[in-house]
């Protein structure tokens, strides 16, 4: 087995608590302990046995916090089965805003207003731009997932969105397709959410630490097209439940010091980082999002409140697209979906009985109760 996020939590941990124990925020705390007890002793779990060899097989628990690498991988599969009524016969786009780095300090000690912000004045400033009639003359869908970390696992703040090439007309609630190579002007598009929050931050007492500069700078909008129907929202589903850092890219630990690949930016060239055990610690901690905050979020016609509109908008593109339905029936597999576990003997392959359940022998950390 390789080298695994726990293993490092397991070995650095304690002494990285115990040296920053005034700052570190009860979420965080709650993503270490979790992570380390994930998949041992500690959580519980059952034993099974082959009754033809004697073979003797411990299963342990998952600690299902959603910033373990060992617990998202079966998720994304899970959540496009749950989608298909977010599904459309019409071509989607991928909108991404990027916060600007002079407003990451900002961010990232005062996490849950900014995120916040950046959820709504994004989908804020794309559904004014989209009332235009040139591009669309209507309300628009969006589906929105926050994003914190770069490739090197630097903090990133950025929102990806996936929208339908189209809207609903105000008034007649009659569907107005876009084209299907273009959604949205972004030059325009990154003043108006430059400007709507200026506006926002205005109102705290933030703005004063934010640098006059950021305002006249162009903020980063990006749009692409990501195809029809379940393509698209395969496109989509890894963003959803993708971590900081999966272990597969953790190369080694040697000499207090930290190695992973990631691919550049520009070129995607792999490369190698290497980090002491603190410093990639902290990186990955300042990706650990606030108790209780929601990066999945609904906007327009695809909001929760809008589901029956939505539905009755469904069938009506089907009539008038009958081309595409088909792409859109099924749920999509995704090729790297973990096949379903199979308790059989790694020796003989015979079915494994259950024998026993594991007790949890550790103190599992639970919101409130603040571990060491």
């Amino acid at each position: 087995m390789g080298l695994e996020l726990a293993d490092i939590f397991r070995q650095y941990g304690p002494a990285y608590r115990q040296k920053y124990a005034d700052q570190l925020l009860p979420s965080h705390r709650q993503a270490m302990r979790a992570i380390e007890q994930c998949r041992t002793e500690a959580l519980g779990g059952q034993v099974y046995a082959c009754p033809e060899c004697g073979e003797v097989q411990y299963s342990y628990h998952s600690c299902r916090n959603r910033h373990c690498p060992k617990c998202q991988n079966d998720k994304a599969q899970e959540w496009l089965e749950a989608q298909q009524d977010l599904l459309l016969p019409v071509p989607y786009f991928m909108l991404t805003f990027t916060l600007p780095a002079a407003l990451c300090e900002v961010a990232r000690s005062n996490q849950s207003l900014l995120y916040n912000l950046l959820f709504r004045i994004s989908a804020a400033a794309t559904q004014h731009l989209a009332k235009d009639p040139r591009f669309v003359g209507g309300q628009m869908g969006l589906v929105g997932i926050l994003h914190t970390w770069g490739r090197n696992l630097a903090y990133h703040p950025h929102l990806h969105y996936l929208i339908p090439a189209g809207g609903l007309a105000t008034h007649t609630q009659t569907w107005l397709p876009a084209r299907q190579d273009f959604l949205l002007p972004v030059k325009a598009l990154s003043k108006i959410f430059r400007g709507k929050f200026r506006q926002a931050l205005a109102k705290t007492t933030l703005f004063a630490r934010i640098p006059s500069k950021v305002w006249q700078q162009d903020w980063v909008v990006h749009c692409k097209p990501v195809g029809n129907g379940r393509t698209a929202l395969k496109y989509l589903a890894p963003y959803v439940f993708r971590v900081a850092i999966s272990n597969r890219r953790l190369v080694k630990l040697e000499n207090d010091q930290v190695t992973f690949r990631y691919r550049a930016t520009d070129t995607g060239e792999p490369k190698l980082c290497t980090l002491s055990a603190e410093a990639f610690i902290h990186r990955f901690l300042q990706h650990v999002l606030p108790k209780g905050f929601v990066k999945v979020r609904y906007f327009g016609f695809f909001a929760p409140g809008c589901r029956k509109r939505l539905a009755v908008l469904r069938q009506q593109l089907e009539q008038e697209c009958p081309e595409n339905v088909a792409e859109s029936e099924a749920a999509p597999e995704l090729a790297d979906s973990p096949p379903e576990p199979k308790l059989c003997c790694p020796s003989c392959g015979q079915p494994l009985l259950f024998q026993r359940t594991i007790q949890p022998s550790g103190v599992f950390y639970r919101p409130g109760h603040d571990p060491p």
